[in-house]
């Protein structure tokens, strides 16, 4: 191997190192699920990708964090409908669900529930270096692409972009990412609403 491409593969892992450093950092406890934490919680790596509970980035989360993804509150930072001391967001006072969109074209969480009415603000945060864009909205349109559905587009390497969208109705609601190939690959998820 010469010393170029010896180079290029330690500023590769440095990078990834620090980068994995900073999320876990930034991951702090989850009062709506008290789950495990990052690299280790239920839903936020897909099974047999060897960072799962027992792997050596699985357990009680990344960097001693604790910010796993229960199906009870599944990515919000409050409890959820069903959950004890839930309390639905409304248009003056959104609840935040913190979605992360993965290098591997998912969505973690894939499942969001949401209170029949209830406003919700999505904070997307893409987790590598593909850059994706979050729609969300009654499941056909979003299926579709149907123009005027909202989304927010554009989101790069660690950035967090923000929607806020209000469930009237009783759906079928969903979400996805349109950028190119993703919703084929997979990218998208079903929002469950709970009267």
């Amino acid at each position: 191997m010469s010393g170029r491409t010896l180079g290029i593969t330690g500023t590769l892992l440095a990078l990834g190192g620090a980068l994995l450093i900073a999320v876990g950092s930034t991951m702090g406890a989850n009062p709506a699920t008290g789950g495990p934490g990052f690299l280790g919680g239920p839903g936020m790596i897909a099974p047999g990708s060897g960072f799962g509970p027992g792997s050596m980035m699985g357990g009680g989360g990344m960097m001693g964090g604790g910010y796993g993804y229960g199906i009870g509150g599944a990515g919000s930072t409050t409890p959820g409908p069903g959950d004890a001391g839930f309390v639905a967001g409304t248009p003056a006072a959104p609840r935040v669900v913190s979605i992360l969109a993965t290098p591997n074209l998912r969505f973690t969480p894939d499942t969001i529930r949401v209170q029949a009415g209830e406003t919700i603000r999505f904070e997307v945060t893409t987790m590598g270096p593909v850059t994706h864009e979050f729609m969300v909205g009654p499941a056909a349109d979003v299926a579709a692409d149907t123009a005027g559905t909202p989304e927010v587009a554009d989101i790069t390497m660690m950035q967090t972009a923000s929607l806020t969208y209000t469930f009237s109705g009783s759906g079928p609601f969903a979400f996805a990412c349109h950028a190119p190939g993703h919703y084929e690959a997979g990218m998208a998820g079903t929002i469950v609403i709970v009267s």
